[in-house]
C-alpha cells in the first residue's frame, strides 16, 4: 500500500500547486493573489499560510484587478509561467468573471479558485449563496462556465487527484491554452483525506511545438511559391511560440513584409526593414497598401480579429488567397483559409526550408521609410503656445523619452493610437485588446513589472479607464513594483464621444460636458494617486512629460504623470492614409441629416465588405 499523509484538501492544492515547474527549474503557478471572505478565508486561506514561500501570497484591492495583474504576467512570461488568483464566494468570485473572460478572449493562463457553497449543504442557503428555484446544483460560479477553457467544481477531497493536473494541462497546451476555475467548495476546503504522498511530488510541464501535416506543409509551400505580393499579419502566437528571431531571418530571406496585429506588435522590432506597422482599423498607410494589394494574406498566429482585417473590407485583391499558420485549428481554418495547423516557429523553419531561394517582390522600402517620417512628424512636439497636446504627441514625447520602454495599455483612445503610432523594440508592446478591457492597465502594469523587473514599464491611460479601476497602485506601493503612468485627461470618454460622432450621432453622454450632470467635476488625479502613496505629478506640457518621465526611473514606487490633452482629434486625423473602416452598425432610420449621410456612407462600405466562411 502506498504511503499516504493527511492534509484538508486546500493544504493538498497549494503542496502541489507548488512543486508544478516549468522546463526551467521555475514554479509554473509563481504564485496566488487574494482577498480572502466568506468561502475561503478558513480553507484556502489557513493553507497558503502554511505553506508560506512555497507559495507566496498578494493581497490584492479587488478581486477583478488582482486577476488582471495575473493575466499581464502570464502574457509577459509568453504563456510560460501564470498565476493563481483566489476569491470568497458571491461577489467575490462574479468580481472575477470579467478578468476570465479577457483571459479566454487573449488564450492566456490563469488558475480562478473561487470559494463556492457548502458540497455538504448543511447551512443551505449559506451566506451569499445564489438560489436557482429550479436547480439545486446551481452556484454563482456557473458564471465561469461560458469564460473558462476547463470549469470543475471540487466537491469531495479527491477530486484534485484528476482536476489539478487537468487544470495544468489546459493551462500548458499552446492550442487550448486559458483560463481554468476551479470552484472549490468551502466545506471540502476544510475536509482532511488521506493523500498518495506521490501525487507531490514535483513534476515538470513541458509546452509542446506540434509539428504540421506534410500535406498542409505543402500545399502552403506551393501557395508562396506562386504568389508575387504576399504579405505576413503577425499574431500573438510568433510571441508565445517564441518565433521572433525565425520570423525576421525568413520575412528577411524571402523578402516577404511583416505587417502587424495588436496582439503580434513588437514580435519584430520597428527598426527591422521588413517591418511595415500595424495593419488594419489602427493601421500604417504602409500595412494597409500591402495588405490591400496583396495576393496571399498569411496570417501567423492571430485569430483575424476585425480590427485586423477592416472588417474583412480590406484584403480586397480580388485575386487574394488566405492562409493561417496556427497551433490552433480553429483560428486556422478561418474565414475559407487553406490552413496549417502548427506551432509558428515549427511551420516557419520547415517552410524556410522548403522555399530555398524564393523572393518576393512587392517590398517597398520607400513605402515603409514615407510611413515612419509621417509618424515622427505627427507626434512632433507642438509649438509653442496655449493648445493642448493631441494624443499623438503625448505618444511622441514618450517615444522620444523612453525608447526601450515597454508600452502597455487596453482600452479608449491610446490602444488605436499606440499601435498606429509606437515604435516599440523588439517586446516593446504589451497591449491587451482581445477584450479591450478598461481597468486592465494599472494592474496590468504591476503584473507586466512583476514579470519583467529589469524592464521599463510605461502604463498610458485615459481619465476614463483610470476612474474605473486604479486601487492596485496602493498595491503596487506595497510591493515597491516601479512603473510609469501617464494619464492623459481628456474629460470623459473621448474615444467613444468620436465614434459616436463618426456614426452620425450627437454628442451624448461620453464626455462630462454632455452628460446629466447638475456640476462638471473637478478631479484632482494628482492628488488621488498620491493619496495610495504613488509619486504623481502634474505635467505643464510635452517637454515637462519627458523631463517627468526620465526622474522616475529612478524610484522604487509607481509614477503618475497626468496630462491634460484635447478630445480632439483622433490620433490618425490629419496622417495620410492611416486607418480603415470598421464595421459598427448606423441606424437605419433618423431623423438628421448627419444620421442619413452616416447611414449612406455605411451601406456604401457594406457592398465592399467580403462574406466570412
Amino acid at each position: 500500500m502506498s504511503e499516504t499523509i493527511r492534509l484538508t484538501a486546500a493544504q493538498a492544492m497549494a503542496r502541489w500547486l507548488s512543486v508544478q515547474m516549468t522546463e526551467e527549474g521555475e514554479r509554473f503557478i509563481e504564485g496566488v493573489w487574494a482577498i480572502f471572505g466568506h468561502g475561503n478565508v478558513a480553507g484556502l486561506g489557513e493553507a497558503l499560510h502554511g505553506i508560506g514561500d512555497a507559495l507566496p501570497t498578494w493581497r490584492g484591492q479587488n478581486e477583478q484587478t488582482m486577476a488582471h495583474a495575473a493575466i499581464a504576467y502570464a502574457k509577459a512570461k509568453k504563456r510560460r509561467r501564470a498565476m493563481a488568483v483566489t476569491s470568497s464566494i458571491g461577489p467575490g468570485a462574479t468580481n472575477m468573471v470579467t478578468a476570465a473572460a479577457l483571459a479566454h478572449v487573449n488564450r492566456l493562463p490563469v488558475l480562478f479558485i473561487p470559494g463556492d457553497v457548502f458540497a455538504g449543504r448543511r447551512p443551505d442557503p449559506v451566506l451569499q449563496q445564489v438560489e436557482d428555484f429550479d436547480d439545486g446544483t446551481v452556484s454563482a460560479n456557473d458564471c465561469f462556465r461560458p469564460v473558462s477553457r476547463y470549469f470543475d467544481r471540487i466537491q469531495r477531497p479527491e477530486q484534485l487527484l484528476t482536476a489539478l493536473p487537468r487544470a495544468l494541462r489546459v493551462m500548458t497546451d499552446p492550442a487550448n491554452c486559458g483560463p481554468v476555475t476551479l470552484a472549490f467548495c468551502q466545506d471540502v476546503q476544510a475536509e482532511a483525506f488521506d493523500w498518495p504522498l506521490g501525487f507531490f511530488e514535483p513534476k515538470v510541464w513541458h509546452i509542446r511545438r506540434p509539428e504540421p501535416d506534410a500535406g498542409e506543409l505543402a500545399e502552403v509551400t506551393e501557395l508562396i511559391r506562386a504568389a508575387r505580393a504576399p504579405v505576413f499579419v503577425c499574431g500573438g502566437g510568433v510571441i508565445y511560440s517564441g518565433a521572433e528571431a525565425v520570423l525576421a531571418d525568413f520575412a528577411s530571406h524571402h523578402g516577404i513584409p511583416v505587417i502587424e496585429t495588436q496582439a503580434g506588435k513588437s514580435a519584430l522590432a520597428q527598426a527591422h526593414p521588413m517591418n511595415y506597422g500595424a495593419v488594419g482599423v489602427d493601421g500604417s498607410a504602409a500595412a494597409n497598401a500591402l495588405a490591400a494589394e496583396a495576393d496571399l494574406v498569411i496570417g501567423i498566429g492571430t485569430r483575424f480579429q476585425d480590427f485586423t482585417t477592416g472588417s474583412w473590407a480590406l484584403f480586397a485583391n480580388p485575386a487574394r488567397r488566405l492562409v493561417s499558420i496556427n497551433v490552433q485549428p480553429y483560428d486556422a481554418g478561418k474565414h475559407g483559409a487553406t490552413a496549417l495547423v502548427a506551432d509558428a516557429k515549427v511551420a516557419l523553419e520547415k517552410l524556410g526550408a522548403l522555399l530555398g531561394d524564393y523572393r518576393a517582390g512587392n517590398a517597398d522600402p520607400r513605402l515603409r521609410a514615407d510611413w515612419l517620417a509621417a509618424v515622427d512628424a505627427h507626434c512632433a512636439a507642438p509649438a509653442e503656445g496655449n493648445a493642448l497636446p493631441t494624443d499623438a504627441q503625448v505618444i511622441g514625447a514618450v517615444q522620444r523619452a523612453a525608447p526601450e520602454a515597454i508600452a502597455m495599455c487596453a482600452a479608449g483612445t491610446m490602444p488605436g493610437a499606440l499601435k498606429l503610432l509606437w515604435q516599440p523594440s523588439q517586446g516593446g508592446y504589451h497591449m491587451e485588446y482581445g477584450y479591450s478591457c478598461m481597468g486592465y492597465e494599472i494592474a496590468g502594469a504591476m503584473g507586466l513589472k512583476l514579470a519583467l523587473p529589469d524592464r521599463e514599464v510605461v502604463c498610458f491611460v485615459g481619465d476614463g479607464s483610470y476612474m474605473m479601476a486604479n486601487s492596485e497602485l496602493a498595491t503596487a506601493v506595497m510591493l515597491k513594483v516601479p512603473f510609469t503612468v501617464v494619464l492623459t485627461d481628456n474629460r470623459g470618454y473621448g474615444c467613444i464621444n468620436r465614434l459616436q460622432i463618426a456614426c452620425g450621432g450627437e454628442e451624448f453622454n461620453n464626455m462630462y460636458v454632455d452628460c446629466n450632470v447638475e456640476e462638471q467635476p473637478q478631479i484632482d488625479f494628482v492628488a488621488h494617486a498620491a493619496s495610495m502613496g504613488a509619486h504623481a505629478v502634474k505635467a505643464q506640457g510635452i517637454s515637462d512629460l519627458e523631463a517627468q518621465i526620465a526622474a522616475a526611473r529612478g524610484r522604487n514606487i509607481p509614477t503618475v504623470i497626468v496630462i491634460d490633452t484635447t478630445a480632439e482629434p483622433g490620433p490618425g486625423d490629419g496622417l495620410a492614409g492611416a486607418g480603415h473602416w470598421w464595421d459598427v452598425a448606423v441606424p437605419g432610420v433618423g431623423a438628421s441629416d448627419k444620421l442619413r449621410a452616416a447611414r449612406e456612407q455605411y451601406e456604401t462600405w457594406l457592398q465592399k465588405q467580403q462574406i466570412a466562411n
